[in-house]
């Protein structure tokens, strides 16, 4: 998990984006002791209703979820490593097969 000074860090500059892209909880989240990092910054990003929030990742969207803030983010892909590739321009091959059709 990440510790306080972290979170402050990371929740002030969540409260300035435009854009968020988050992928991977900050901790084992599923462990109360270690879940702390993961339901503020899930808070954080729901607080910003400025922003573009879009999240990437089977665990981070079942921890906004489990945090009861999934309706307040722009967009959850289960596919992490899928929409990060995705975001890197590479070719996915599920995409490109429904593009020849």
């Amino acid at each position: 998990d990440i510790g306080p000074k972290t979170i402050e860090l990371y929740a002030r500059e969540i409260a300035g984006a435009k854009t968020i892209l988050w992928n991977g909880p900050m901790g084992v989240f599923e462990i109360p002791d270690f879940s702390k990092g993961t339901f503020e910054i899930a808070r954080a990003v729901a607080e910003n209703r400025q922003c573009k929030s879009i999240i990437g990742g089977g665990d981070s969207v079942k921890a906004v979820k489990r945090a009861k803030l999934i309706d307040r983010v722009t967009f959850a892909s289960t596919g992490g490593g899928a929409s990060l590739e995705f975001l890197e321009g590479k070719e996915l091959p599920g995409v490109a097969a429904l593009a020849e059709k």
